[in-house]
């Protein structure tokens, strides 16, 4: 057995931003992000009759050839601009498909070299925008927006794939990200969907965990999304002494420190001119000695207005984040009916487990958050926050209490071999500190929890579904002094990976805690699909997510969880769809009770969320299948849509 070491009257009123619509036209589905759908043609009593309707292949196995292509991960979820379905290829092609039969119509190619020193390839999404001051008829009224590779923002023309020449050069602007003199190429790279709020159009960055403690800079970018000119800058970095959070970067800390970037999903309130940032940890991830303090705006849910890039409010989420418990799923905007009244809120899912809950006006919490006491013991000059923030509900959505006696086998030899591992790592708790030797464990690692791929909602129940992995991890500080010379960026080293943390004390070994079997050391289930209902703040159901079966080769299924990626979309005719698990299985479950209803066997990786729209009649599922560097799923360049049976005429 192998498995791979990572893997909007009331009602009106919460139907979020175009929820009315039959088609699929933002990365979430909507702007509020809630990958929500009104179509109710797949419902539970007919998944199971739903069939491959056609595959399309990109191309880009043969066109990268597979060295590139095995640091690339496909993880895009199409939308639909205009009657034609869009791809965005980990390598930055962008394709218009037919959304009825797949056929291509155009493409475009963004150009990229192949020539990242620090490789990983990655497209998630792009977004559209349309100019309300353009002619119907004139040349790129409606255009793709998106990112690329190697930092720059492009826009095209919807109907023909042309570069908009208006927009900055041939269509294409530079982002101008702040990197550290001796930085490689690929340390800083744009992966997620832009967003536009009333006409201004926002990204962030990815950069790359670990490396160093000057890092790039975290700076989220503001264009005019006709003429791609420079509107506004944030850096969640407080650089400025006049700004009350940069008090919480002791000694001056904040003119020296990187990351605390925006990589994952960003979602917009355009009526109230508000973007909303999940804001990662900053630089580096595992030692925090040299920026004392709470790091604001690390680790924190960050609101500016649209207009200007100034903070309307913010909450941090984590203090200190010496656990790479970065802010990583996307906020999702929804309207809860709670004790008559109507509450405009965000969610926002962690990594630990937790959901948070906020007025998205003021930023209150909806039903509370409190400060904790947590662990103080640490290294020698590092720092710790005496506690930290935790909702009051929902409850943790994972149970991070962890024990030698909670190991977990198959048999009692590699239960006992998975005692022995828990018993030499330190644990005291959910935040405990890094340590040398036996390492920490963390519980969850930093895989989440609820990762990138963000949570769907129903507003009819108001609902939220979420997929969340509990798969324990073991992280070592090693001395200066102790780490291998030839170390350059990092290294495998056995089951584990060596980050080199240039300018910290300390370099770190990251691994998942795994059985001689490669299981993971703690009890089942090690991924799961998750509804809660947002009105009462209660779990409703819960399942597994992902089976053992490909890895046994068994003829059952053995629903154990798997480590999963991506995330999960909801539809008014009661259907969750979700791929996310390495197993490669496509799932869609009963929205009702979490029963599955039908599955689909991929050969490669199925990392990224789906998508449905209705086009000639049918209601279409569509999902992007291919590599994925982190679950080590095999290579694929896939776009396949599932729909019912044709109607016999």
């Amino acid at each position: 057995m192998k498995f791979a070491l990572w893997f909007a009257a009331a009602w009106l009123l919460a139907v979020p931003a175009h929820a009315g619509e039959a088609g699929w036209p933002l990365y979430g589905g909507d702007a509020a992000g809630t990958r929500y759908s009104p179509l109710d043609q797949i419902t539970p009593e007919n998944a199971d009759k739903l069939e491959v309707a056609w595959v399309y292949h990109t191309g880009e196995i043969a066109r990268r050839g597979p060295k590139a292509t095995a640091y690339s991960s496909v993880q895009n979820t199409p939308i639909l601009v205009d009657g034609s379905l869009i791809v965005c290829t980990p390598f930055n092609r962008i394709i218009a498909l037919d959304p009825a039969t797949g056929r291509e119509r155009w493409v475009f190619d963004a150009g990229i070299k192949l020539d990242l020193e620090v490789p990983h390839y990655n497209c998630r999404g792009v977004t559209q925008w349309t100019d309300p001051d353009a002619p119907a008829d004139a040349a790129c009224r409606k255009r793709i927006l998106f990112g690329t590779n190697d930092l720059r923002l492009m826009a095209i023309d919807a109907r023909t794939g042309k570069p908009c020449a208006g927009f900055g050069t041939a269509g294409a602007v530079p982002v101008p990200a702040v990197l550290p003199a001796d930085a490689r190429k690929g340390e800083a790279r744009i992966v997620a969907a832009p967003v536009v709020v009333n006409g201004v159009l926002v990204t962030g960055t990815i950069v790359l965990d670990n490396q160093r403690e000057n890092a790039p800079l975290g700076t989220v970018f503001a264009f005019d999304p006709r003429s791609g000119a420079l509107r506004w800058t944030f850096d969640p970095i407080p650089r400025d002494p006049t700004d009350p959070a940069y008090a919480t970067w002791l000694d001056g800390s904040a003119e020296r420190t990187g990351a605390a970037n925006v990589w994952s999903t960003m979602v917009v309130d355009e009526a109230r001119d508000l973007v909303f940032l999940p804001v990662s940890s900053p630089a580096p991830d595992f030692w925090g000695g040299d920026r004392k303090g709470d790091n604001l705006y690390s680790g924190s849910l960050v609101v500016l207005r649209g207009a200007t890039g100034k903070v309307v409010w913010h909450r941090q989420l984590v203090h200190h984040d010496i656990w790479d418990w970065d802010v990583s799923s996307p906020p999702m905007l929804i309207d809860i009916r709670k004790d008559g009244k109507v509450i405009p809120a965000v969610v926002q899912n962690t990594k630990q487990g937790f959901v948070f809950v906020f007025d998205r006006a003021t930023g209150e919490p909806v039903f509370g958050v409190e400060e904790r006491p947590v662990p103080q013991w640490k290294l020698p000059g590092e720092w710790l926050s005496p506690t930290q923030p935790f909702p009051v509900k929902p409850l943790p959505l994972i149970d991070t209490r962890v024990t030698p006696d909670d190991a977990w086998g198959f048999t009692f030899w590699d239960r006992n071999k998975c005692r022995e591992k828990l018993a030499a790592a330190r644990y005291d708790g959910m935040f405990t500190a890094p340590d040398t030797g036996g390492g920490t464990l963390f519980m969850p690692g930093n895989a989440g929890g609820a990762n990138w791929g963000g949570p769907a909602y129903d507003p009819k129940r108001q609902w939220m579904i979420v997929n969340i992995n509990a798969i324990p991890q073991v992280t070592t500080l090693i001395p200066r002094d102790q780490v291998p010379k030839e170390l350059q960026g990092l290294m495998r080293d056995g089951g584990g990976v060596i980050y080199e943390q240039k300018s910290a004390p300390y370099a770190v070994k990251v691994e998942w805690l795994l059985s001689p079997f490669g299981a993971p050391c703690t009890r089942p289930p090690w991924g799961e699909l998750v509804a809660i209902d947002m009105a009462r703040g209660d779990v409703v159901w819960r399942v597994p997510l992902g089976s053992v079966e490909n890895e046994l080769s068994l003829p059952f299924r053995w629903n154990l969880g798997q480590p999963n990626v991506g995330g999960p979309i909801v539809t008014a005719g009661g259907v969750i769809f979700i791929g996310a698990a390495r197993d490669r299985i496509f799932r869609a479950f009963s929205l009702q009770d979490g029963s599955e209803l039908f599955r689909h066997q991929f050969e490669g990786g199925i990392g990224a969320t789906p998508m449905t729209y209705q086009a000639d009649g049918r209601q279409f599922v569509v999902i992007t299948s291919g590599n994925l560097v982190f679950l080590r799923s095999p290579p694929g360049d896939e776009v396949v849509a599932f729909a019912l049976p044709k109607k016999r005429r």
